[in-house]
């Protein structure tokens, strides 16, 4: 239960944060290019969007931070396992798992520097330029974004351990559309 709330979670996040940095930026565009107008310009000149494309920057990065846990989980990153899969099977498994283990302990490193650097930030009073948020907020994406991407890595590690199925990623898998098992899988078949 916990994991289908985090996991549904997770998906809101980074769907929302790259739905509203697009809206941003499209507002943004408007007002710049419709400021030109001679009769909109009285309107519109007043309102200052200068804070817009700062936002955008922190919610990508925040957006990035979350959907690198959200790749792990899913196995949307990219692999190299050409010389894994040359490998037999009991040492393709321990290479396997000690690249999980190393990707969540290196997750793991980065997300407590991530937690000190934020929490010694916390005691200034330094803000961002246009927002004026507090810089701990913006950078508190790093320890909560790596710890997330090191739990993701010790998930996919324990399941790949207990039943050697590994994450993988279907481009050609659309929810809601049911493929014929006479469809063309490749080029050239049909």
């Amino acid at each position: 239960m916990f994991l289908r709330i985090l996991d549904r979670l997770e998906e809101i996040l980074i769907a929302t944060l790259m739905a509203l940095a697009t809206f941003i930026i499209f507002l943004a565009v408007m007002h710049r290019y419709l400021v030109g107008i001679p009769l909109l310009y009285p309107i519109l000149f007043p309102i200052n969007l200068s804070w817009a494309q700062e936002l955008c920057i922190y919610m990508f990065i925040w957006m990035a931070k979350f959907g690198a846990a959200y790749g792990v989980r899913t196995g949307i990153h990219v692999g190299v396992d050409v010389l894994i899969n040359q490998l037999n099977p009991r040492w393709q498994k321990r290479v396997i798992l000690f690249g999980l283990l190393g990707g969540a302990l290196f997750t793991f490193i980065v997300g407590s520097m991530g937690a000190k650097f934020v929490y010694e930030l916390m005691s200034t009073d330094q803000v961002s330029p246009d927002l004026e948020l507090p810089s701990w907020l913006v950078y508190a994406c790093i320890p909560l974004g790596s710890y997330l991407m090191c739990f993701r890595f010790l998930q996919v590690c324990w399941t790949y351990f207990w039943t050697g199925e590994l994450p993988h990623h279907d481009a050609t898998h659309v929810d809601g559309i049911e493929v014929s098992p006479k469809a063309p899988v490749a080029l050239g078949e049909a």
